[in-house]
């Protein structure tokens, strides 16, 4: 099996959740490498031990090296790929010569790449060299709390079980817990439909229509999630767990969120130029992708719709929300 007690792990991204992710790997013992694109950051990053700018108040662990070598990415027994959804395939092409050969790769973005609209995992399929081991990560997680070892648990996908069952151990720590499956389009399609589903939370408590139809709406999204995944051959079981509803229920209730957050500026009356307030939500780049793939089979999603709908300024929110009100009643399990 791949890694002893001693193998080290590569995190490619210094943001937030790449320096929460190598704190966290470092903590549960292993020698990390953080690999950041700009020389000039690493370097400081390396020198400071913190990273000011994404995770203000948090100390580099001392196992972790920060670099921007390529070269020093040679010896992972696993890398963790920690970049944003849009920008993954690039970063992997980029990467994956100094990748050591066989090493994992896992996949922590979540999100589908809008341009083709391909999962993650089919991205690093395309890109990456033939048979390397391929598992995605995502689960109820901020990277604050992540990075300050606040308890936290989240689901490790791989086709092959025993492989994520590894990894899954190789990675935990003490505050950290990692569960395991084999179902990565369900662990996938939690991660990247949460995120969307969120900004509908997010308006809804932009524009004040109160705790009662936010529970509703995030009741609602969560059938859509379940529809989705149903059509994408996702398990029910997957969905119903760490990556799906706990990921949802996290990301579409707290302004720690930057999807909820964007959607809660939506709502407020913000253009969506000017939502994100300079901070990436994933969601927004994810929700034109999702609802074609969803339209694509025939599935019924008109909260993931209505949010594709007002990120491409095709329509107000007040128009979306008379529309979703006045949708024919239906029984629910429909």
């Amino acid at each position: 099996m791949i890694g002893g007690p001693s193998a080290s792990v590569a995190v490619i991204g210094g943001g937030a959740w790449g320096t929460a992710l190598a704190n966290a790997a470092a903590v549960a013992g292993r020698p990390v490498t953080l690999w950041l694109r700009d020389a000039g950051a690493a370097a400081i990053l390396e020198r400071s031990r913190a990273n000011a700018r994404y995770l203000p108040g948090v100390t580099l662990h001392p196992g972790i090296r920060a670099t921007a070598r390529t070269g020093d990415l040679g010896t992972a027994a696993v890398v963790l790929l920690v970049t944003p959804a849009q920008t993954s395939r690039d970063v992997l092409a980029q990467l994956a010569p100094a990748f050591p050969g066989g090493a994992p790769v896992v996949l922590c973005a979540k999100g589908i790449e809008r341009a083709s609209g391909a999962f993650m995992s089919a991205v690093a399929a395309e890109v990456l060299p033939a048979g390397t081991p391929v598992a995605v990560l995502s689960g109820p997680s901020f990277a604050a709390d992540v990075a300050r070892s606040l308890p936290t648990a989240v689901t490790l996908a791989a086709a092959d079980a025993d492989l994520a069952a590894h990894l899954a151990r190789m990675l935990s720590g003490p505050s950290l817990r990692l569960y395991h499956t084999d179902d990565v389009r369900g662990v996938e399609i939690g991660g990247a439909g949460k995120n969307v589903l969120a900004i509908a939370s997010g308006i809804v408590a932009g524009r004040g229509l109160g705790e009662s139809a936010r529970a509703a709406l995030i009741a609602r999204a969560f059938a859509e999630l379940m529809r989705f995944a149903r059509g994408f051959g996702g398990r029910p079981e997957t969905l119903m767990g760490l990556s799906g509803l706990g990921d949802l229920v996290l990301t579409a209730s707290s302004p720690q969120s930057r999807n909820f957050t964007f959607g809660q500026r939506l709502g407020a009356g913000a253009a969506p130029e000017a939502a994100s307030g300079g901070r990436l939500a994933e969601g927004a780049f994810t929700a034109s992708a999702l609802v074609a793939l969803a339209q694509g089979r025939g599935i019924e999603m008109p909260i993931a719709e209505s949010v594709a709908a007002i990120v491409a300024g095709r329509a107000q929110v007040e128009d979306v929300i008379a529309r979703l009100l006045a949708r024919p009643l239906k029984g629910e399990a429909e």
